[in-house]
């Protein structure tokens, strides 16, 4: 039981990692398919919004399923989908078949994406502790990965095409190789048993399940979206805002998303030891709320050293919240996992995909610097709000101990 539990947390971690490399392929191939296709940015800012569409789209679809099939059948599926539509971006010759490449691609993405969540709740459930942050953190392993390999490509003078193909053609072998040492799905309640205890349990659980379960996943929801906004804005402003207000050279002003993304790793990969410690509450709490310091020290800081500090502020502070509320969803409701988590994923993605455009409209009225002071207000409310992960019907886990504890988790999955 013990050795198959650690082949489905080492599982979860390459299927995060693989999600990360096949979106990060693309990420990296987009200057040359751009020039190919003969597009300018803002054609191709229109149409990255039909990635998101497809990835969300992909997401509510694949929650429910996951619930119904089990992470065994979907989370594989996702990711051979994933890895075969890949290659759909390399061989588009004009906007319309990009159009159409990336709605599919998003859509394929989503569908790994939720799924694979989906299953690290239950892992998280069966370990009995917090692991959810970790797996986040290799998924930007993943786009690490996805960038050394396509500088190397790039060198060798592989077309976009060839080097995406080959791509996903290695993350299908990977998604079906891994795919054995997944959980498989819960055992559905036979309700036969004569057990007047099992009978009570069950009844004394329906009664006391809260009647606010799915407000709650909601409002993990949009807090999901104030997060994933912020972490959208750094992404694509962080370095601009370097260059454009504080004059930095071009090769500066890249450090600045570098600080932000390695400090947001680093923060994931520490964040399940202080969750344990202190709770899922308190993290998102002091997380957000360091966040908000640091995107405060960003919008209002003249120097440079100011800025990186900030940027790495932000990043660390927003590390460990969005693991939280995926976490929190999938917990919420055990048997809903999947359909609560895409609420949550959705709507988060929606705000990663916004958060450039917001901040884009707001310079139409204000200066770069002072538009990031709505992050520091979303980040302000999002602590505020941490109080949604109080109870404990989000975290529902069974402690593991030496001596059975971990059978008995196992057994609920």
């Amino acid at each position: 039981m013990e050795r198959s539990l650690r082949a489905a947390r080492v599982a979860t971690y390459i299927y995060f990692v693989l999600c990360g490399t096949l979106m990060g392929t693309w990420v990296v191939h987009i200057p040359a398919i751009e020039d190919r296709v003969g597009i300018s940015h803002a054609t191709l800012g229109g149409l990255l919004v039909l990635l998101g569409l497809g990835a969300f789209i992909g997401m509510q679809v694949a929650g429910p399923l996951t619930d119904r099939l089990g992470a065994r059948i979907v989370v594989p599926a996702g990711g051979i989908l994933c890895g075969a539509a890949l290659v759909l971006p390399g061989i588009a010759h004009d906007p319309w078949t990009l159009a159409g490449a990336l709605l599919v691609f998003g859509f394929c993405n989503g569908c790994l994406d939720v799924s694979m969540n989906a299953h690290a709740v239950h892992v998280e459930k069966a370990y009995g502790r917090p692991v959810m942050s970790g797996f986040h953190a290799t998924f930007s392993v993943g786009g690490v990965l996805a960038a050394l390999v396509g500088a190397g490509a790039a060198s060798a003078g592989l077309n976009p095409a060839a080097g995406m193909a080959a791509m996903g053609a290695v993350g299908i072998v990977i998604a079906l190789a891994s795919a054995r040492a997944l959980l498989p799905p819960a055992p559905a309640a036979d309700g036969t048993g004569s057990d007047e205890n099992s009978v009570e349990q069950t009844v004394e659980s329906a009664a006391t399940k809260p009647r606010s379960t799915k407000g709650r996943v909601w409002l993990l929801a949009v807090l999901a979206l104030m997060v994933m906004l912020c972490e959208g804005a750094a992404n694509d402003w962080s370095a601009l805002h370097l260059k454009d207000v504080l004059g930095a050279p071009a090769s500066t002003a890249a450090f600045a998303y570098g600080t932000f993304a390695a400090a947001m790793t680093l923060g994931r990969l520490l964040a399940d030891r202080f969750v344990a410690r202190f709770g899922s509450m308190a993290i998102l709490r002091y997380g957000a709320a360091t966040a908000a310091v640091g995107i405060t020290l960003v919008a209002l800081g003249p120097w440079m050293w100011a800025a990186f500090t900030g940027w790495a502020l932000f990043g660390l502070g927003l590390s460990g919240c969005v693991p939280q509320l995926f976490s929190a969803a999938g917990h919420a409701d055990p048997a809903a996992a999947g359909a609560n988590v895409s609420r949550v994923a959705g709507l988060g993605y929606v705000g990663m995909l916004a958060g450039p455009a917001v901040i884009g409209w707001l310079t139409h009225l204000v200066a770069l610097n002072h538009a990031f002071v709505l992050l520091t207000l979303l980040c302000a409310t999002a602590a505020a709000a941490a109080g949604v992960l109080r109870t404990g019907s989000d975290r529902s886990m069974v402690p593991v101990a030496s001596g059975g504890p971990r059978e008995q988790a196992l057994s609920d999955h």
